[in-house]
């Protein structure tokens, strides 16, 4: 009779188990669609689902240097149904640059992988008369007032990148904030602007045109794509290295058997010869990793990141 009962039971549960298995999963981009980190999610969205078997499906939650998408997250109690893209911004940077925040980027979430990161490149205005780091070092030196410099907006990683130049090498600079990378680099090729440190994926075909001069990348090595052009640290500015980078993330309490299935699909994807072939048109490179490589790169970031935010003063509330 016991036994007669549980079948029973076990029938009229069976299809909310399907239900729940069948639920799609929700990528959650905290930027505007249309941009690098929504392109990047739906193309990676679009390859693991296949893998998972699972329907993906990307929801744009743009605002607050995606602390809006992050607190959503981080809140949400559908631990193995949501999923975000986690930048440089989510994870490193924002802790230091806002007094308060809605998450916490060391203890809201559990991390999937590294996805991908575009070095920065230092580049000049056409009329800027220097071809190197050293000419337009010597260049700005003799500029009594200080030197502008342009960027994507305040406590981005193009601005904070630019501030740990000025600190590696001395120089006097004025920062010039825009509403987005398209609006500076139109400016900087107007002469408007000076100078700036643009990404790879905002600013390759500007690069490779020859729009704006390529002084040097801020990579430990020369980028295989763009190998004619030398690093900062082989012009004489030690260790300086710096890119904007993108992490997949779930809600800290996800499931371990979730975590895992995810970073398998995930760095299956970007082994993908499709993915890489499509990043390297995107202008960004892929950067699979283990979920603790991603706890450990986002930490060391959170660190080297804070301090200069620190240094320089900036905050942004």
């Amino acid at each position: 009779m016991i036994l007669k009962l549980l079948s029973r039971l076990w029938l009229l549960l069976l299809p909310l188990a399907a239900t729940a298995a069948d639920k799609p999963l929700e990528w959650v981009v905290g930027y505007a669609a249309g941009g690098g980190s929504d392109v990047v999610a739906r193309m990676l969205a679009d390859t693991m689902s296949k893998t998972l078997d699972r329907t993906i499906v990307v929801n744009n939650k743009p605002g607050a240097s995606s602390s809006i998408a992050a607190e959503y997250v981080a809140r949400s109690k559908d631990v193995g149904n949501v999923v975000m893209t986690a930048d440089t911004a989510t994870l490193a940077a924002n802790p230091s640059l806002y007094s308060k925040l809605p998450y916490s980027a060391e203890k809201d979430f559990a991390p999937i992988g590294m996805i991908a990161r575009s070095p920065l490149m230092l580049v000049v205005a056409p009329n800027v008369p220097a071809k190197n780091l050293k000419e337009f070092l010597a260049w700005a030196k003799s500029n009594e007032g200080g030197t502008n410099y342009a960027s994507p907006g305040a406590g981005t990683p193009h601005h904070l990148a630019t501030e740990l130049f000025r600190e590696q090498t001395g120089l006097k600079l004025q920062h010039v904030p825009y509403r987005g990378a398209a609006p500076a680099v139109q400016d900087l090729i107007g002469g408007q602007v000076p100078f700036m440190f643009i990404d790879t994926a905002s600013g390759g075909p500007y690069i490779t045109s020859g729009k704006v001069k390529t002084i040097g990348v801020a990579s430990a090595a020369r980028l295989k794509t763009m190998s004619e052009i030398p690093t900062l640290i082989e012009q004489g500015l030690g260790g300086f290295e710096a890119d904007a980078w993108l992490a997949l993330v779930v809600p800290a309490a996800t499931p371990p058997q979730a975590v895992s299935a995810l970073s398998k699909a995930l760095r299956a994807a970007l082994d993908s010869p499709a993915i890489k072939a499509r990043m390297q048109v995107l202008g960004v490179e892929p950067t699979p990793s283990t979920p603790e490589q991603a706890a450990s790169y986002a930490k060391s970031e959170r660190a080297r990141w804070g301090r200069v935010i620190r240094d320089a003063g900036i905050k942004l509330d």
